[in-house]
């Protein structure tokens, strides 16, 4: 039951089951005007029926929200993150903790312009998107109230959502075989849990993934395409100039053809259980690959080690949630710095699951021939070398004087 007074609230709404129930909730339980709210963010589903779905609720037509997101989402979250080369636990590219920040700042937005005193969301009270969403709500608007019906109700079956959903004449979608997973698509990346994947040793069904082909059916011919980049941002490709999110869509296209981006996890949850998720992410692990590639012969040694250094907390920041958090913003624009001279293009072979590097190059590049090569050159001399391994091992030299003992047991007496 509703435990505080709310006169208008902002819901994220997909017009499906859940999101629906949720609107009908809201209204029954708060007895509040809603405001519903339906991003298109690339998922690759129609999102035009939601504002029919809401009017049948009795949603008035200026309360309905239906926003094209996918320029914004890929220019100001998904390309940002990717300047920092964020993975994850080492492998998960953060498809759905990027879309989160972009939907809670909306909602806000909305809510300021309706005079709503309240936002909603359909996340659940075990994962991460309850976080992320609230984080981001608080972060953007300190008073406003955040109502999530997953940790109020009692609907805590499926069963118990399609009881309520006949009682309340809720439209129950049936057509053709619904999938058993739990999933969310956007852009970057499609996700899949729950059902048989929640046993972490137990091989997914090849039909369960949706966007790409199996890396053994990919075609036997490899792709090259080349990536033109700027100021560490994808801008082309092959040469022809691309808005950020048509450019996405692209290499989505690339990747799904050759098999590219599949990968199955068992991921540490902010909340402090482990999932296991399985993702295809086919644009972005392409994206990923090109990017430090260029960032190879374009940024300074120290640079690009202390950016990997960062990088970690970087991820876990956004994975966590705290996209708007004064130290994400701190790290982004130290990682905005050094993409300043990060330009020009990477070659790329596409083949069966697989994204190479077979070139890069700029205008910008710090790779010197004259100084790398094996033949003979007129720029390095090969003297100077000795005098900085002497002075580098100077401190070793005089542990080894000063304390015999710090490396003993180590050589073998035979050797010595």
């Amino acid at each position: 039951m509703a435990t505080r007074t709310i006169k208008k609230a902002v819901l994220a709404y997909s017009g499906g089951l859940d999101t629906s129930i949720i609107l009908k909730w809201l209204q029954d339980e708060y007895g509040c005007e809603v405001v519903t709210f339906t991003a298109d963010l690339g998922q690759g589903e129609e999102v035009e029926p939601a504002r029919q779905k809401a009017l049948k609720f009795g949603i008035k037509p200026e309360n309905i929200y239906i926003l094209d997101l996918r320029e914004e989402f890929v220019r100001d979250f998904v390309f940002p993150m990717f300047r920092a080369n964020a993975i994850y636990e080492g492998e998960y590219l953060l498809g759905t903790s990027i879309a989160r920040p972009l939907i809670a700042k909306k909602q806000i937005e909305i809510a300021h312009k309706t005079g709503a005193d309240a936002v909603a969301h359909g996340a659940t009270g075990k994962g991460n998107d309850q976080v992320r969403f609230e984080l981001g709500y608080l972060a953007l608007d300190p008073e406003i109230a955040v109502i999530a019906p997953w940790r109020e109700w009692d609907l805590n079956s499926r069963e118990k959502l399609l009881a309520y959903a006949e009682e309340h004449g809720i439209e129950i979608e049936r057509k053709g075989k619904k999938s058993p997973y739990s999933m969310d698509a956007n852009l970057l990346h499609i996700s899949y849990e729950g059902q048989i994947l929640e046993d972490p040793a137990s091989e997914p069904e090849e039909d369960m993934w949706l966007w790409t082909t199996a890396p053994e059916k990919a075609p036997d011919e490899p792709e090259y395409i080349t990536i033109g980049y700027k100021q560490g941002d994808p801008v082309s490709i092959n040469g022809e100039a691309m808005s950020p999110a048509t450019l996405l869509a692209t290499l989505n296209a690339y990747g799904n053809k050759h098999g590219i981006g599949r990968i199955d996890i068992v991921e540490n949850r902010y909340v402090g259980m482990k999932a296991r998720g399985c993702y295809e992410t086919p644009g972005g692990t392409i994206m990923l690959k090109a990017h430090r590639a260029i960032e190879s012969i374009t940024l300074d040694r120290e640079e690009a080690h202390m950016k990997d250094e960062l990088m970690p907390r970087y991820a876990s920041l956004i994975y966590n949630g705290y996209w708007w958090s004064p130290e994400r913003e701190m790290l982004q624009a130290a990682i905005d710095r050094t993409q300043r001279f990060v330009e020009g293009e990477v070659r790329l072979k596409l083949y069966k699951g697989n994204v190479t590097v077979v070139g890069r190059q700029s205008p910008q590049s710090l790779y010197s021939p004259e100084h790398s090569t094996f033949e003979e050159d007129e720029v390095y001399d090969q003297k100077d070398a000795e005098g900085f391994i002497r002075l580098n091992a100077l401190r070793l030299v005089i542990e080894g004087k000063q304390q015999p003992g710090r490396h003993a047991g180590i050589l073998n007496e035979e050797s010595k």
